[in-house]
């Protein structure tokens, strides 16, 4: 039997209800499949976004990156778009339990789609100034038993070029696009990128001092010409597994990450 109502909604004893940046947003999700986690908090923090300005969160589930980026930049409006139904529902729900409604809105989109489909959303060219995304990053062989989580995660070596294509589409001159990615795909990223962006600026991140870094954070800005940085990480966890202070910072005060400085 579908744990989904015709309405496309989660039954309540289905979802779980979460809080992240130390309880200043709460978020409802679903108790199987994809969970949010440190990573969409790290991408809000990269994304640098100004009051008036519109923001676009591709794939982004319940919320968790867009929400939390409109949480901490008053005055950005942020368009969530995710792809399956029930999910977005969940996502709009969670806009409106912390009261961002007015400045967050959800469309139920495939991030392949044609530009039509995502004009026809409100997302035409050129429409918005930031894109952040979180896409799909593991390698196919390893799927996930679950449907939902399998979306969400599984990845293909196209997969940045394809999301990129569709950041750089709704992207005005100059808009900036933030994602985060495994560390060990950053030439994929990179290669992706170098296809109408530049000024690329990446920010490893390592569990604990002294290991490779597990996730990257890219930055990079439509049509510039500017060459790329790679800055100092950011570290989670010390040796014994206690929060560092720049990620207690980040991942409970909501402090941002200095990536793109704009």
């Amino acid at each position: 039997m579908s744990t989904k109502t015709a309405a496309g909604i989660f039954a309540a004893d289905e979802v779980s209800e979460d809080s992240a940046l130390g309880g200043r947003l709460v978020l409802r999700q679903p108790l199987r499949g994809h969970r949010f986690g440190h990573d969409a908090i790290l991408l809000a923090a990269a994304t640098a976004a100004h009051a008036g300005e519109h923001a676009v969160d591709l794939g982004a589930g319940v919320g968790a990156a867009g929400l939390a980026l409109a949480r901490r930049v008053e005055g950005v409006t942020v368009t969530l778009v995710e792809i399956d139904p029930a999910i977005a529902a969940l996502a709009r729900d969670n806009a409106a339990r912390n009261a961002l409604s007015s400045r967050v809105r959800v469309v139920c989109l495939d991030v392949a789609a044609p530009a039509d489909a995502f004009a026809a959303g409100g997302l035409a060219a050129a429409s918005a100034d930031r894109v952040l995304m979180n896409p799909p990053f593991n390698a196919p062989q390893n799927p996930s038993p679950d449907c939902g989580r399998r979306v969400a995660r599984t990845a293909s070596r196209n997969t940045p070029a394809q999301w990129l294509r569709a950041a750089a589409r709704i992207l005005r001159a100059s808009g900036l696009v933030t994602l985060i990615w495994r560390a060990d795909g950053l030439a994929d990223v990179l290669a992706a990128l170098a296809d109408g962006f530049g000024a690329v600026s990446v920010l490893p991140v390592h569990a604990k001092p002294e290991m490779p870094a597990i996730r990257v954070l890219v930055g990079a800005t439509k049509g510039s010409s500017a060459p790329l940085s790679l800055l100092p990480g950011l570290v989670l966890a010390d040796a014994d597994g206690k929060p560092s202070r720049q990620a207690e910072a980040v991942l409970r005060g909501g402090a941002a990450l200095p990536l793109t400085g704009s």
